[in-house]
């Protein structure tokens, strides 16, 4: 997959499959084991292939290289995380039988990116860091004064390349058990 036709462009329904697993792949296994257990990528799946939770196909740009899905990244307006929040916990405890206490992430005043993921095959081609731009541009252009991601505290490649794209530590959150930092890149 050196060179090629590349692409990016909003997620569809169709795109649900490979933009779970990309999800999941973001979470990594640990976190995706403590929020929903077994169900993983098919329940991820199912939350992508709605139009109201905070993985929804309509908060995901997706990255296209020679015409296959091979990156994506969620983001959506963190005012909304409570309303995009309700169908996935109700999805969760209808196939886990329980839901982990979970902290917010985001909130009001802050366009949030929730996850971001390349596939193993299309990595180092700078795929990533362009879908943040794409939403980060995006999120500017509706308006929103800030963006907000977080980074695992061990993930420092991750944080050098946020760091390049304007992106500050403002705080942190544990998430699941994972200590994360807060990003912000301000326009």
């Amino acid at each position: 997959m050196a060179g090629g036709d590349v692409k990016f462009r909003r997620a569809v329904a169709d795109d649900a499959a490979v933009v779970a697993h990309i999800v999941a792949m973001a979470f990594g296994e640990d976190l995706t084991r403590r929020l929903c257990g077994d169900a993983g990528e098919t329940l991820f799946e199912a939350l992508v292939r709605r139009d109201d939770t905070q993985y929804s196909y309509r908060n995901v740009l997706v990255c296209e290289a020679d015409g296959e899905v091979v990156g994506a990244v969620c983001g959506y307006d963190g005012a909304k995380l409570q309303e995009l929040r309700v169908p996935v916990l109700e999805t969760i405890r209808e196939r886990c039988g329980s839901v982990p206490e979970l902290a917010d992430e985001t909130s009001a005043g802050e366009f949030y990116l929730d996850t971001l993921g390349v596939l193993p095959r299309a990595q180092g081609r700078g795929l990533g860091a362009e879908l943040i731009r794409c939403m980060r541009d995006e999120a500017f252009a509706e308006g929103h004064e800030r963006v907000t991601l977080l980074v695992d505290e061990d993930n420092t490649a991750a944080e050098r390349l946020y760091e390049r794209l304007g992106f500050s530590r403002c705080g942190d959150v544990d998430l699941l058990g994972h200590k994360m930092f807060r990003m912000q890149c301000r326009k």
